[in-house]
């Protein structure tokens, strides 16, 4: 693996796999997105532009509902009308348990949301076109399809012309539809495989989605039922050819993940408690969601008679769910335990043009490279804070001055309250994807505290970041304005603040105490190390005439 958080606990891992999670992709009509487009394609559709009005378009709203509706009943599909905040892939996925259907539509879920909706003005013989503001809450319609290739494939259109839609995907339905074809044993519970037979076949068939012919796939499934099951009941085949109505693709939002098998759920769960411990502090994590569960992970291996078939369960809060997230903008990364041995990473874009990549389907591996590389950043930055180091002689040379270009600046001094607030903010900044400026440092240093009298500005942090870049523990981000720590300074800036803050001050405060502690009611084990080490220091201390 490529990361240095996978390498780190290497031996505590039987496998791992990266795959694409949910992907949304957006359907448009772009000559339906300009007024003159519109006209042109209603013109194409009715012979003339005389009954481009609000009533019509309204009608073929209506008549898009009432075909709906009635070939539902006929069919003896489902049609819901959902509430607000009714969970509708929940509801989903309690039809497709008991569904006969094995391919096709089999439960459509209608909800209002907000799109964009032509109003027309008619003076005489002109049409003048212009979108309501703001964007009303209509009718949307959610196809959930069984497709052979994808598995459960839902499509949001909306009733109104010029019928925007939003197609969702699941890239692990995917890989467990090409798994289940390539004779691949595997066991899934909900949106994550727990045991694999081949972990390496799995693996390749996952990495199918990151290449160049995932453009081609994503655009034949959307092909497939988008026409044929979604829009006929607005505009039948023979409208869609005579009018000219196509739809065409770009990305919405986008998830990657890095899924780590371990090879017992007790060692696993402690591992990732112990990240948490240890990076919560130091990258400015507020809060921590846990989902409690029935059950505890064992501490044992089970014996198997035989291999994981493919077999496929619902996810229930069997275990304890943790879920450590962080957020920038609109994106996010997440890391939590999955079913009993899985920890998993993800990235999150909810809006891909944070990420500057474009949108057009034909970026989709550009941007999933993008997304792949910001989860191994941020795996690294995990892995350097979880096992720092610093090396012998760093403490000397840091007080020394060092050169940046042609100019000398001076040493760093840990031991000045400033200074090490900028430490734990370059930590805090570590994880951010495109590094961080002077002004976001500043930010970050005032959120923790007045780092001197006057404040802390920009300028300041300017100045801390260049005496940071003389030691090699910062460096610039190209040819922009911001920096980043490098592998080895974040290690050596996290094992710094982890010793002063966690090992030296706590100990001497300790050492200092005139009567004795009784020690907690309910010692951890980390408790029972620290007042071991707190003997033996006072002792150090009374040997050298410290101690009172």
């Amino acid at each position: 693996m490529a990361d240095g958080l996978s390498a780190l606990y290497q031996d505590l891992l039987t496998g791992s796999y990266d795959c694409v999670d949910r992907i949304v992709l957006n359907g448009y009509f772009r000559p339906g997105q300009n007024a003159g487009g519109f006209r042109i394609w209603w013109h194409n559709l009715t012979g003339g532009v005389e009954t481009l009005d609000n009533n019509h378009l309204m009608r073929l709203a209506g008549r898009f509902s009432r075909r709906v509706r009635g070939w539902a009943k006929a069919n003896a599909v489902p049609v819901i009308d959902c509430r607000a905040g009714e969970r509708k892939h929940d509801l989903a996925e309690e039809y497709l348990k008991t569904t006969p259907v094995k391919q096709g539509v089999f439960l459509i879920l209608v909800r209002k949301a907000q799109a964009p909706i032509w109003e027309v003005s008619v003076s005489g013989k002109q049409h003048h076109l212009e979108r309501k503001k703001p964007m009303p809450y209509v009718n949307h319609y959610s196809f959930h399809i069984l497709d052979p290739d994808w598995g459960h494939v839902t499509i949001k259109i909306s009733g109104h012309p010029p019928f925007p839609a939003q197609i969702i995907f699941n890239g692990h339905e995917y890989v467990a539809c090409q798994a289940q074809k390539a004779g691949i044993g595997f066991t899934k519970e909900g949106n994550c495989f727990t045991h694999i037979a081949d972990a390496a076949g799995l693996a390749k068939i996952a990495d199918t989605l990151s290449e160049e012919s995932a453009i081609g796939r994503l655009s034949q499934v959307c092909e497939r039922w988008i026409y044929s099951s979604c829009l006929c009941f607005a505009l039948d085949l023979e409208e869609q050819q005579r009018s000219g109505f196509r739809y065409q693709y770009s990305n919405y939002q986008l998830e990657y993940s890095r899924n780590l098998l371990l090879e017992l759920g007790g060692r696993m769960e402690r591992v990732f408690q112990t990240l948490i411990d240890r990076s919560r502090t130091a990258l400015n994590l507020d809060t921590i969601k846990t989902i409690p569960g029935y059950r505890r992970r064992p501490r044992y291996r089970t014996r198997k008679p035989k291999s994981a078939e493919w077999e496929v369960t619902v996810e229930k809060p069997t275990y304890d769910l943790t879920i450590f997230r962080l957020h920038c903008g609109k994106l996010t990364w997440k890391i939590y335990t999955k079913g009993e041995p899985v920890l998993r990473i993800e990235a999150m874009a909810h809006n891909v043009t944070q990420l500057d990549c474009g949108r057009s389907l034909e970026k989709f591996p550009r941007i999933i490279a993008e997304l792949k590389g910001m989860l191994e950043r941020f795996m690294q930055s995990l892995s350097c804070i979880d096992q720092c180091f610093i090396p012998d002689d760093t403490l000397e040379r840091l007080p020394e001055p060092s050169v940046v270009g042609k100019a000398k600046v001076g040493g760093i001094d840990f031991n000045k309250a400033r200074m090490r607030r900028v430490a734990e903010a370059v930590l805090a900044l570590s994880w951010r994807p495109n590094g961080f400026t002077s002004s976001e440092l500043a930010d970050q240093v005032a959120q923790s505290g007045p780092a001197a009298s006057g404040g802390y500005s920009p300028r300041q942090a300017a100045s801390d970041l260049k005496k940071l870049r003389g030691k090699q523990m910062v460096e610039r981000v190209g040819k922009t304005r911001a920096y980043r720590p490098t592998q080895a300074g974040l290690k050596a800036i996290a094992a710094l603040v982890v010793l002063r803050e966690k090992a030296i001050r706590p100990l001497l405060a300790a050492a200092q105490e005139i009567r004795p502690s009784r020690g907690s009611q309910n010692p951890t084990a980390l408790d029972r190390h620290y007042e071991t080490v707190r003997v033996g220091m006072a002792a150090i201390l009374r040997e050298l005439g410290v101690a009172a």
